[in-house]
């Protein structure tokens, strides 16, 4: 069985955007140890036209072959004009308003999400299931999350976007590491208590 990981980045107060998702604020922690580590430890992360001009874009994926987003976070990459951001993952994602993919990569999952991302969970492979995002994506898929990594900046934003927008739930998760980096941020990882 493959995992879903929801591999999130968040202020100290658990928010993943201001009201209106903007989380560009946390870019200034990228510093080189940070960014080392995430091309070290999960370069499938970093989008593809990002990649590029960084030239990592050779780098192999080591945690996962499979992305989820949300419509909101796909329309950032979409303004852009960026129809597969993360050319190098299967792209799909949630959207019950986006009838129809711009770009024969990325599948659109319009209906019955926990049953279309328990079937990428039962598939074969070494490999696993990013969530890229968002909040209400994160909620409505709360009770299908085996993973969180958990990339905390040392900001405080008072209110915003949740990690997960959902409804009260009491979900126990289990601590399996914390790093510390120099600038202050923290990478916490958690599997599912079960």
């Amino acid at each position: 069985m493959r995992k879903l990981t929801y591999f999130v980045a968040c202020s100290i107060d658990g928010f993943i955007g201001d009201p209106g998702g903007d989380a560009s604020s946390m870019l200034a922690f990228v510093d080189e140890e940070f960014f080392g580590f995430l091309t070290g430890e999960y370069p499938e992360t970093l989008p593809t036209h990002g990649r590029r001009p960084l030239g990592i874009d050779d780098l192999p994926n080591k945690r996962f072959d499979t992305i989820i987003q949300g419509r909101a976070s796909y329309d950032v990459a979409l303004r852009e004009g960026i129809t597969s951001p993360y050319a190098h993952l299967r792209e799909y994602v949630a959207s019950r308003t986006l009838k129809e993919s711009p770009d024969p990569h990325v599948e659109i999952i319009a209906q019955d999400l926990v049953g279309k991302v328990r079937e990428l969970k039962a598939e074969d492979g070494e490999l696993g299931i990013y969530l890229c995002g968002g909040s209400q994506l994160a909620g409505e898929l709360l009770g299908e999350i085996d993973e969180l990594v958990v990339k905390t900046y040392p900001q405080v934003y008072g209110s915003g976007m949740p990690m997960f927008g959902a409804g009260f739930s009491v979900t126990d998760f289990t601590l399996e590491s914390v790093r510390m980096f120099g600038n202050g941020v923290l990478v916490r990882t958690y599997a599912r208590g079960r």
